[in-house]
Parts: structure tokens; C-alpha cells; sequence
């Protein structure tokens, strides 16, 4: 599956994000817009529907907060996590993992600013 991967920040401190307008004009099935730098963090915004690939980050902790949808989370070695609008969940670095949306799904995600959000 190809993703749409976008590391540009799109808005500044003081700006409001319209995370809703960017979804809702999302028409890819698996789509991440880096938002706003917070502190040494970046928030990021993907609809997702499908499957990302097996990864893990050596050195920093990722959110995944769901805003709308489900999105399965499975942990390598561990039972997948099932996360639905208004639940999330941190993965700490080092942990093997990837996500799956059965349907359209919209995430919230934080890591350190240094991830790359393709999943190297």
C-alpha cells in the first residue's frame, strides 16, 4: 500500500488547527500530516484505512489517540490492542509494532520530532 506521508508542519504556534477540515478532506486511504511542533514533539494527523508495516522506534515513545473510527494496534509478542474514538495509547520505544484500521480511521498521533513518521 502506498502511504501519503507529509513531514512539512503545517501550522504555527497561535494558529488554530483544523484537524476536522484536513480530515474530512482526506480522500487517501492512508494519509499523516505533521501539524504543530510542541516542546521537543511533533502531533501529527493521519486517516488511516488498511495497514501500516512492522516497525519500531529505537529511541523515543509514540501516542496514538483515535478521534474517529478503530484502530487495531498489534505489539509484537503481545495481544493486539483495540483502541476506539476517546482511548490511546502510548507504545514505548523499542516495541515492534504497526497499525491497522478495518475502517476509516482518524489518529492523533505525538512523538519526538526527530521520528520519522514512514516508520524507519
Amino acid at each position: 500500500m502506498a502511504y501519503d506521508i507529509h513531514e512539512d508542519i503545517k501550522y504555527k504556534s497561535l494558529e488554530v488547527l483544523d484537524a476536522g477540515k484536513l480530515a474530512d478532506e482526506c480522500q487517501v486511504p492512508w494519509w499523516n500530516q505533521s501539524l504543530a511542533v510542541v516542546n521537543d514533539s511533533v502531533a501529527r494527523l493521519g486517516v488511516f484505512h488498511g495497514e501500516f508495516h512492522w516497525h519500531k522506534h529505537d529511541k523515543e515513545d509514540e501516542l496514538f489517540f483515535v478521534l474517529e473510527g478503530k484502530l487495531l494496534l498489534d505489539l509484537e509478542g503481545k495481544p493486539t490492542a483495540e483502541l476506539l474514538p476517546r482511548q490511546g495509547m502510548v507504545v514505548p520505544k523499542g516495541v515492534v509494532h504497526r497499525t491497522r484500521a478495518p475502517t476509516r480511521t482518524v489518529v492523533l498521533m505525538v512523538e519526538a520530532a526527530g521520528v520519522k513518521p514512514t516508520g524507519d
